[in-house]
């Protein structure tokens, strides 16, 4: 299987992802995960295990989902997906770390290619179907019985629950590459025994075609045996920022009253204020978000400062900190105030979206459009972004300019379809005459790819 076939399988299965009601694009979380990935990444650069080919050819985007469930998965061309309930139960980065370098040597290791390779020349249809069948399987189980039958079960079975060997080798790379990119290679361990006993106390079911992890005892003891003797010590205390990323993965993946009322109770215990300073300031952001969500903005900014104090003279903490405060001035629904916040603040993509869609809501819309102008254009698959665009746009009476905006957003979730629609839509508002030139002949220019991407996808129907 070419390269390129597995690059636009993953597509496909890809761009069902992206209209998953799971699906979550948080700036917060995103730019967390982003950056353990790109230090991975470059781990397998240094390593050789990622060749150029592959390395410009595929993605290599992770796809976060709300889902409680502890589970990651890699996909063909080079997409991942990771589960906010993995992320929530990692006591280090370095165990987050894990997860992910495993399931990227999955990928530069080609494993789902080898094994559609041994299958029929109908095996990727095959397979594609058949992870999103799983994917139904999730949410209507009737849907996902229905459709998950026959043949094509079995194929899934082959091709997504990797052989033993493959298993092994994505341990063995996985370790190298985590190493390499600055990891503890503990974390292999920490995560894997995790993993092991998620799967046998909490097991239900879900998402089993797309396992690729399956934890055995016999491979926890191969991973202790490859670490040298000063890595075998007690997993150390998590740092502050990822305790904070523990505690908004908590409140993003379960959103319940009843949930978010337990994390507020836990950061009120007695015993809360003896614990150790990440467990307090994973503690107290939980406990200040879910104020947030519980729409109490008064205890949500009550608590947020007390993590303020929790975590100075941690620089990154902090920030994060300050991002928290002005998200419950943006959800209690006073976004001059969030955007006071966040005026001058780093100029990470969090604060950018955060900041532009208070901007936008407060009458600042023309400040919002240029900030995100200059964004997209060095990161045009940001969608958020776009989507944010599109509104200062509107805001601003451009309405071309919108459109367009609106069009990008769905071309970075692979939505050519419903992005060509609305490059006709600018169109036929250009022809009536008064827009502007130079933004119609960019429509025009976008038009003609995104149409050359549909006719791609009709003949590979």
């Amino acid at each position: 299987m070419t390269s390129s076939a597995e690059r636009k399988l993953g597509e496909k299965i890809a761009a069902e992802l992206f209209r998953d009601p799971d699906y979550i694009d948080d700036p917060v979380i995103d730019e967390y995960v982003l950056g353990i990935w790109t230090r991975l990444m470059a781990g397998a650069r240094a390593r050789g295990e990622l060749s150029p080919e592959l390395d410009e050819r595929f993605a290599w985007q992770v796809l976060v989902g709300k889902d409680r469930t502890i589970n990651a998965f890699a996909l063909p061309g080079g997409w991942l997906g990771l589960h906010l309930g993995l992320l929530s139960v990692t006591a280090t980065r370095d165990e987050l770390a894990s997860v992910l370098a495993h399931e990227l040597s999955h990928v530069t290791q080609r494993h789902i290619s080898r094994m559609m390779t041994q299958q029929s020349r109908q095996a990727p249809l095959l397979m594609a179907a058949l992870i999103l069948s799983a994917i139904a399987a999730s949410k209507n189980a009737d849907m996902g019985q229905a459709l998950i039958v026959g043949s094509q079960a079995l194929a899934a079975q082959q091709g997504l629950n990797f052989s033993r060997d493959m298993e092994r080798e994505a341990d063995r790379i996985g370790l190298g590459v985590a190493t390499q990119a600055g990891y503890e290679p503990q974390g292999f361990v920490g995560m894997f025994e995790k993993l092991q006993q998620a799967s046998r106390l909490n097991d239900n079911g879900s998402f089993p075609y797309l396992r690729t992890h399956p934890m055995n005892i016999e491979r926890i003891a191969d991973m202790r045996s490859r670490l040298p003797e000063k890595a075998r010590a007690p997993v150390p205390e998590p740092d502050l920022v990822h305790a904070i990323m523990v505690g908004r993965s908590r409140v993003m993946s379960n959103p319940g009253v009843d949930a978010l009322r337990g994390l507020v109770a836990e950061s009120e215990s007695s015993t809360f204020a003896s614990s150790g300073r990440a467990r307090q300031a994973g503690g107290l952001y939980a406990a200040a978000l879910a104020h947030s969500k519980l729409r109490d903005p008064q205890a949500a900014t009550r608590v947020a400062a007390r993590l303020a104090t929790v975590v100075a003279g941690d620089a990154a903490a902090l920030r994060l900190a300050r991002l928290l405060t002005a998200e419950i001035a943006f959800q209690a629904g006073d976004p001059a105030r969030a955007a006071q916040q966040l005026d001058g603040a780093a100029p990470g993509r969090p604060e950018l979206i955060l900041a532009s869609q208070a901007q936008v809501m407060s009458g600042r819309a023309a400040e919002a459009a240029q900030k995100l102008q200059t964004w997209v254009a060095v990161h045009p698959k940001d969608a958020q972004a776009w989507q944010v665009l599109a509104t200062a746009h509107t805001a601003l009476g451009q309405t071309l300019r919108a459109i367009r905006a609106e069009a990008e957003s769905r071309v970075a979730h692979l939505d050519y379809k419903a992005a060509m629609d609305r490059f006709r839509s600018a169109q036929e508002i250009a022809r009536r005459g008064g827009a502007d030139h130079i933004e119609a002949s960019i429509i025009d220019s976008r038009a003609r790819q995104v149409e050359s991407l549909l006719r791609e996808q009709a003949l590979e129907r």
